[in-house]
């Protein structure tokens, strides 16, 4: 079996190619793949070839948010049926490490996870026609569901494990810096979970207008009116809990600043290293804290998504074709233009 492939050959250079398709095991599956999200991730590598300590070192093919219907099952797989629409976890530990042993399975060292540069040879993404996957990495979901919005279960499991990570947001006051995907998604996610006040900020107008449709109080466009901003650091701080979703110096001072004393700043945006101001940590007694991707979380992601308890078509702002990845690429590069970009398959 041949499937095409959207690969990163190297920076800002993607080109579909064509490869065979191993068949499965007895305990995998052939998807056809239907919807991909493209992630920050997949931008930093196309952009700027990794983030931090991870770098691009070989061609990779991308994708990781991805969703698409059973073709073939092996011999022992019981727990699907052919035409069953999935939502798929890129995640795959291995169980057996001193971290799985410990059920804390997101840092597992030995960690499979689709289209991530972080090992070498790098594990190559879900970008493609179709692509053999473990049985249990098949979440399935009902036939009414659009595998567009299944493919959204990944961004929205991280968003889900960032909030397990804070106390409990009911009645709470919430900042959130950056209003990408996963800023949008917390969002709604602070919404359901009974924020009294939730205050979203971006330098970017179209972002802003979808954490406006996912329950958003107020939006503020730094780029236009910082100054806003400032009444919420008077007093020591305004808010309970931040959640940094953009990873920009200017946000995490923006958070540490607004939060207030023995306050919550949750820190989910990804990138290299970022300054910390110890005296204010320690000043106002703030809690800061790293949230990793998830893992029973996405079974949870699926059912949100499946029961339409969260509505996540307001995120996915453009959908295009996989041979128009590159474009795809551009457009999801520019986010005064775009929120989530999706490829179709």
């Amino acid at each position: 079996m041949q499937t095409r492939i959207c690969n990163l050959i190297e920076r800002r250079a993607i080109r579909i190619e064509t490869i065979e398709q191993k068949s499965p095991d007895d305990d995998e599956v052939v998807i056809q793949m239907g919807a991909g999200g493209i992630c920050g991730s997949d931008l930093h590598y196309y952009n700027d070839g990794g983030f931090g300590s991870i770098q691009v070192k070989e061609p990779i093919i991308l994708g990781h948010e991805v969703s698409g219907t059973v073709h073939t099952l092996g011999s022992k797989v019981k727990n699907l049926t052919l035409g069953d629409k999935v939502a798929l976890n890129p995640s795959h530990p291995c169980g057996d490490c001193a971290y799985c042993q410990k059920h804390i399975f997101q840092h597992c060292l030995n960690m499979r996870f689709f289209g991530s540069a972080l090992r070498f040879p790098h594990e190559q993404g879900a970008f493609r026609d179709v692509m053999v996957v473990k049985s249990q990495q098949c979440f399935p979901v009902r036939a009414t569901t659009s595998l567009a919005h299944a493919a959204c279960a990944e961004p929205l499991a991280v968003c889900l494990h960032a909030r397990s990570r804070t106390p409990n947001l009911k009645g709470k006051r919430i900042l959130i810096t950056g209003a990408g995907p996963i800023g949008a998604l917390c969002t709604a996610l602070a919404r359901e979970a009974g924020a009294s006040e939730i205050v979203v900020t971006d330098l970017e107008d179209l972002p802003l207008e979808v954490a406006k449709n996912m329950g958003a109080d107020l939006t503020v466009n730094i780029s236009r009116s910082s100054e806003s901003l400032s009444v919420f650091s008077q007093d020591k701080g305004y808010f309970d809990i931040a959640f940094e979703c953009s990873a920009a110096q200017r946000a995490l001072d923006t958070c540490l600043d607004s939060v207030c004393p023995q306050g919550t700043v949750v820190q989910v945006g990804v990138t290299g290293n970022l300054s910390v101001p110890i005296n204010k940590l320690v000043g106002k007694e703030i809690s800061m804290i790293g949230t990793h991707r998830f893992d029973s979380e996405f079974g949870d992601a699926v059912k949100i998504i499946d029961t339409n308890e969260i509505d996540v078509t307001p995120i996915i702002s453009h959908t295009y074709p996989l041979e128009k990845a590159a474009e795809a690429f551009e457009i999801a590069s520019d986010r005064a233009k775009a929120v989530k970009v999706q490829l179709s398959f």
